[in-house]
């Protein structure tokens, strides 16, 4: 019981950064002592600390705030997404102290090289943190289906993954004696909106995220829709234009990624055969906005099957809210009209009229931030087991007195 209040108190102070000890036991229902005791065991294990308010001035006492240790105890988290590779370094408090980032070519299956990359630019950021700091964790986030539990990338229809054992590999060639945990895309930009960014305080969610197809991360009661296998929320593969529609890599035709995905928008506005990636998909949109016709052409044709997508997922999971996230922040910017239309057009008033669609708060990060949450679950879970004091140095880890927990 203990080691589950700890944990909460912990988590409130990651989630939520600093809170005094009357706010922490609001939140927690429990009395002002037992804050204090769970406190001073947080503290001595170096993982909060507590001092005064920012911006305190003037005469009295203030009231002392807990705040997490984010440069001591701290994961590595990795977004592998279809054109880059991302590393960073996130202390406790959702904090990005270190990062690196890598193109990554559109070449087929490339196990070998994504690991490789990802597993030195992880070192670099583990030799380049503070000395005695520890590393509590790992997390990925992969742009296709997850196996849970071992990392196996099930199927990544850009590249052609199919059964690519990416935690394993990522894990042994990090070298740091800790697994990886892997994670979708869209489920953990999901969850990390809801705690951090456009989704907090709607545990009834819908994440859509582009990344030159289409995925998603459904949230009901603040608990992540996984479904029997863990690979639910494939929202990129709702039929969405069975006649006529454009094939998708999955096999099918008309899917919600097919038409308005990268490859959609950029055939819509002539722009075949020259630049892709998010770059063009931000040059589309902002011509259209400039007043380019056949670019706005382009945007107001992805709107409406993008809008037809949203209206079939509000009817069916009657959401809070819709945040769209990578790609799609941009292209939801620039068709918010005839998303809105659609909706008003398919949508059950009842199931709509409290819905709101907001693009993603966390921006270019939100999977990242997704993907150190992965890395954070044991410490918080049982945060006294990650103490320095316990954590043994890996002699194969990288340069440094970092302590892997």
């Amino acid at each position: 019981m203990r080691r589950n209040s700890l944990g909460t108190l912990l988590h409130h102070v990651h989630v939520s950064g600093p809170l005094s000890r009357a706010a922490l036991a609001e939140r927690m229902g429990v009395n002002r002592s037992t804050i204090l005791a769970l406190t001073a065991d947080l503290a001595a294990a170096g993982l909060v600390h507590e001092g005064p308010p920012a911006g305190t001035t003037g005469a009295g006492r203030p009231s002392l705030v807990v705040r997490p240790e984010s440069e001591r105890f701290w994961v590595l988290a990795f977004d592998v997404a279809v054109d880059r590779l991302v590393a960073a370094r996130v202390g406790l408090g959702g904090t990005i102290l270190a990062r690196r980032e890598r193109q990554r070519a559109r070449a087929g299956v490339d196990l070998e090289t994504v690991v490789g990359t990802l597993a030195g630019l992880g070192r670099e950021l583990v030799a380049a943190a503070p000395g005695g700091s520890v590393c509590a964790g790992v997390g990925a986030s992969y742009c296709g289906m997850i196996r849970p539990g071992d990392g196996m990338v099930r199927y990544g229809p850009e590249m052609g993954w199919v059964d690519q054992a990416f935690g394993a590999e990522l894990a042994a060639a990090l070298g740091l004696g800790l697994p990886v945990a892997v994670g979708n895309e869209a489920h953990l930009g999901a969850l990390a909106e809801f705690q951090r960014g456009a989704g907090a305080g709607s545990p009834d969610l819908i994440y859509l995220h582009g990344d030159v197809g289409v995925g998603g991360g459904i949230l009901v009661g603040g608990k992540l829709l996984g479904g029997e296998g863990g690979y639910g929320c494939e929202v990129g593969h709702m039929l969405v234009n069975p006649f006529g529609g454009r094939p998708c890599l999955c096999g099918s035709r008309g899917c919600l990624e097919a038409e308005t995905g990268e490859y959609a928008l950029l055939d819509a506005a002539g722009r075949t055969g020259g630049a892709i990636g998010a770059e063009a998909v931000r040059a589309v949109v902002g011509d259209a906005a400039a007043g380019d016709p056949v670019a706005a052409a382009a945007v107001a044709a992805i709107g409406d099957w993008l809008g037809i997508g949203v209206a079939n997922l509000i009817n069916l999971f009657n959401p809070g809210v819709v945040i769209f996230g990578g790609m799609l922040r941009d292209v939801y910017r620039g068709a918010a009209p005839q998303v809105a239309a659609r909706i008003a057009e398919h949508a059950m008033p009842v199931s709509r009229e409290r819905a709101r669609l907001r693009v993603s708060a966390l921006a270019a990060d939100t999977t990242l931030i997704g993907a150190a949450e992965l890395g954070f679950t044991g410490l918080l879970s049982d945060p006294l087991s990650h103490s320095p004091g316990q954590a043994q140095p890996d002699p194969a880890a990288a340069a440094g007195s970092c302590h892997p927990a």
